[in-house]
């Protein structure tokens, strides 16, 4: 099973995936561990964002179809926000006929910003991106999943750190 998150930027997704791969003990595949990984020091706007993130993208999806088609569990911390974003994970599960979840984690902006807070003091290593100005640009591209865009949606109440 694929089981994916949505919600903004520190609606808690990460927590969450980490609650998830402890639970089912499945694989973790987080877009944030990657780009820390691969693209240290680089990522400061938006654009920098999409353009990193869709340099990954090749990589990750033949992995996490491989292990979907071994009959492993995946959960994708990566984000499902937008249209596009769906589409790719989408993708991937469908490519390889594999059972998935889409988790919405309905989180408000102050909730998000909450977090947003604690995660800089908890990792002061991300204060530099990890900014309100940061959330208000985020959050400008994040659209909500409909029930006609076809996932198993599982839709979560505010979630804090």
């Amino acid at each position: 099973m694929l089981i994916l998150l949505c919600g903004k930027m520190a609606s808690g997704k990460s927590t969450k995936a980490a609650e998830l791969v402890a639970s089912k003990q499945a694989i973790l595949f987080s877009e944030d561990e990657w780009l820390t990984q691969l693209c240290p020091d680089v990522i400061f706007s938006v654009a920098d964002y999409v353009n990193y993130s869709g340099l990954i993208k090749p990589i990750v999806k033949p992995l996490v179809q491989s292990m979907l088609s071994s009959g492993q569990t995946v959960v994708m911390d990566f984000p499902a926000n937008t249209p596009g974003q769906r589409a790719w994970l989408r993708s991937i599960f469908a490519e390889v006929n594999a059972p998935h979840e889409l988790i919405y984690l309905d989180s408000s902006d102050d909730v998000c910003l909450a977090n947003l807070a604690k995660r800089r003091v908890e990792q002061p290593e991300r204060a530099a991106t990890d900014t309100e100005e940061m959330f208000m640009a985020m959050a400008r591209y994040f659209s909500e999943p409909s029930e006609d865009e076809g996932f198993n949606l599982v839709r979560l109440g505010t979630f804090s750190r």
